[in-house]
């Protein structure tokens, strides 16, 4: 058993190790490649994983096939038959990490807790801490057979929203929309990776780069994390996480969520959809 650990939403490396054989632990790789400028990580799947992972596509099977943007949260019902094709059962204790320290393994763990998964954690600074302090790696055996599991899908509300629902909170100020790209794209000053998506950002959106929030692929402690938030907005804000495609905002939501706000809520179509479309305000500087 987890324990305490279970329902936390960070667990380190050290203690995932003293679990790495409990039978209910299942280890996901949701590795995604790097974006724009990012650099390639040098150790990663299939050739390099931790003990016992599966591999969590984030890009191909877990993102909806239909949707004309990118990263796009699949139906509870195609959620429910990949998770259980990895396996993974209704009691599962899952941990989720990435090859590039945190990036976008949290987009998995917000995946879960959105379809009412509660015991999922994400690996603190991810492959690259695991390998810092010399713990075992294998290479995936990608042919392997997987039994069932019994993975039940119970969506939440207020996990994901859509334009419309970023749309009324701006005009309503109802909520507080931070944005977790770079600066430079947020104030328009550089242009965007995708083809056809304008410059800018929201009006009355914040800006929280989520690179911010972290040190060598780490989240900061808890106590830096609070101060960076609380000097953008009030403790009890609702807050609506957004970003380029929906990956680094669930770092914002990870970083929230671990330093006690609750009322998160992340824009599945984010700055991808956003920027697309003409009819919604954009704000350049």
């Amino acid at each position: 058993m987890m324990n305490d650990t279970r329902y936390s939403a960070l667990i380190e490396p050290s203690d995932l190790l003293t679990l790495i054989d409990s039978t209910e632990l299942v280890i996901l790789d949701a590795s995604i490649p790097p974006v724009g400028s990012m650099a390639t990580a040098i150790n990663k799947w299939p050739k390099c994983t931790v003990p016992n992972a599966k591999r969590f596509d984030i890009e191909g099977e877990f993102s909806d096939p239909d949707s004309a943007f990118p990263h796009t949260m699949v139906s509870a019902a195609l959620f429910q038959q990949r998770a259980q094709q990895l396996g993974i059962n209704a009691n599962s204790n899952i941990v989720v990490y990435d090859d590039l320290g945190i990036f976008s393994s949290a987009r998995a763990w917000w995946m879960f807790k959105a379809m009412g998964h509660k015991n999922v954690s994400v690996l603190n600074g991810g492959l690259p801490k695991w390998l810092a302090a010399q713990y075992p790696t294998i290479s995936a055996n990608v042919s392997d057979t997987q039994l069932l599991g019994r993975f039940i899908a119970q969506p939440q509300d207020g996990y994901f929203c859509d334009y419309a629902h970023v749309l009324d909170a701006l005009r309503l100020k109802s909520k507080k929309v931070i944005d977790a790209r770079g600066r430079e794209r947020f104030l328009g000053r550089a242009q965007e990776p995708r083809a056809g998506v304008r410059s800018g950002h929201m009006p009355e959106a914040l800006n929280l780069p989520y690179t911010d929030l972290l040190c060598d692929g780490s989240l900061l402690p808890r106590d830096e994390l609070r101060n960076i938030l609380l000097s953008l907005v009030a403790e009890h804000d609702p807050l609506i996480m957004s970003c380029g495609s929906g990956i680094t905002a669930c770092i914002l939501a990870l970083a929230a969520e671990s330093c006690g706000f609750t009322d998160i809520c992340v824009y599945d179509g984010s700055w991808s959809e956003w920027g697309s479309n003409a009819d919604l305000p954009v704000v350049a500087e």
